[in-house]
């Protein structure tokens, strides 16, 4: 079972539940932001050298990191100000600018507004049926390899569980109405730090969505400036809704009840605003690979199934389960930092801390969202 740290969130209203975190996780709080805070300006440099390079004028242009974030909280305030409150909670208990907190929760954004390269990132598999299960890797920068936790919130609509990073009010998780989302991102040509976080987005879906139809509802109608998607599953359905700056798309499960997602757009009208893909086509690789191992895989998805089809590394023709090499700096040290599996129907997830070829049976951490 992994060591990671459990925070058990409280609070009848949105700002004493962010008071909350914030006071359980103060120091780790600000060892996450000093990590994104020195990412965003690394980031910003070399897309700046790699434009100049290019021949693109005006593209060595500072990255304003807290005008970017309290852009996206003006975002937010009008669509569910609950969550800025929330994000106020915790800059107030953990004794930081609530700008910081912001730009933790909008890190999405504000690295899709500097150019940011993907050397790697998610991958996600479902399996629907008589019961739907899933999971995926959460790849990222291994210098934050220590800043995420695992986490229980109650208080809200919808209590749930799940795993974040230090600071952000939620990312993959499954709640007390037996709704869970994965998380994927992508990329699309008109990315910005504008409109409502991504994170935020899947917060709101983990806070209050009591049915399938009602978290698809939330994800359709959020206004989203940055790519991803997350995927929603229930004890029996499943679908995959596209997020990006120019609409949003739903992707149900093929003929075999499968949703096999990497970091590419599956939905054609969005699929032609397409930049990840186009930058680092790996991620059709991948997409591939998961795709022609499901074909071959007839049973059900339990988490066994699951770390057998996310091992995958180069020499088996794309890297799913992700390492990071030994030297490089800072935005290019890519590995996978977790491995979850769900199900919704039990309100539960496990955990692994690391890539799918370490995962065992000893070692996934369960977590049960908690109901009233």
């Amino acid at each position: 079972m992994t060591g990671r740290t459990v925070l058990r969130i409280t609070g009848d209203t949105p700002r004493r539940r962010g008071e909350d975190r914030g006071r359980r996780a103060a120091a780790a709080i600000a060892r996450a932001w000093r990590v994104y805070d020195e990412l965003f300006a690394t980031v910003a440099a070399g897309s700046a050298g790699i434009s100049a390079s290019a021949g693109i004028s005006g593209a060595a242009r500072p990255l304003d990191v807290r005008a970017l974030a309290l852009r996206t909280v003006d975002a937010t305030r009008a669509w569910a100000p609950e969550l800025v409150e929330e994000m106020e909670g915790v800059a107030e208990g953990a004794g930081l600018p609530f700008w910081t907190v912001a730009a933790l929760n909008a890190r999405t954004e504000i690295l899709a507004e500097a150019g940011a390269p993907r050397a790697g990132e998610c991958s996600t598999l479902v399996r629907t049926g008589l019961r739907t299960t899933g999971g995926q890797c959460w790849d990222w920068h291994e210098e934050l390899a220590g800043a995420w936790h695992l986490q229980t919130v109650t208080g809200d609509a919808q209590g749930f569980a799940g795993i974040t990073e230090h600071g952000i009010l939620a990312k993959i998780g499954v709640n007390e109405a037996r709704v869970g989302v994965l998380f994927n991102i992508l990329g699309h040509a008109e990315d910005a730090a504008t409109g409502v976080p991504v994170h935020l987005v899947a917060r709101q879906v983990l806070g209050t969505a009591g049915s399938f139809a009602e978290a698809v509802g939330i994800l359709t109608g959020a206004p989203v400036s940055a790519s991803t998607v997350i995927t929603v599953v229930t004890a029996d359905r499943a679908a995959s809704v596209e997020l990006a700056p120019a609409g949003s798309a739903v992707v149900e499960p093929d003929e075999r009840g499968w949703l096999t997602r990497t970091n590419h757009f599956l939905d054609p009208s969005l699929a032609a605003g397409e930049l990840r893909g186009r930058r680092e086509p790996e991620t059709y690789d991948r997409h591939r690979l998961l795709t022609r191992r499901v074909l071959g895989h007839p049973g059900p998805l339990d988490p066994e199934a699951l770390v057998k089809l996310l091992a995958a590394h180069r020499d088996d023709g794309a890297e799913v389960c992700c390492h990071s090499p030994a030297e490089g700096t800072l935005g290019s040290r890519w590995a996978t930092l977790a491995t979850v599996a769900v199900d919704p129907a039990e309100r539960r997830l496990l955990v692994h801390d690391g890539g799918p070829c370490t995962a065992g049976p000893s070692t996934w951490t369960p977590l049960t969202a908690p109901a009233r």
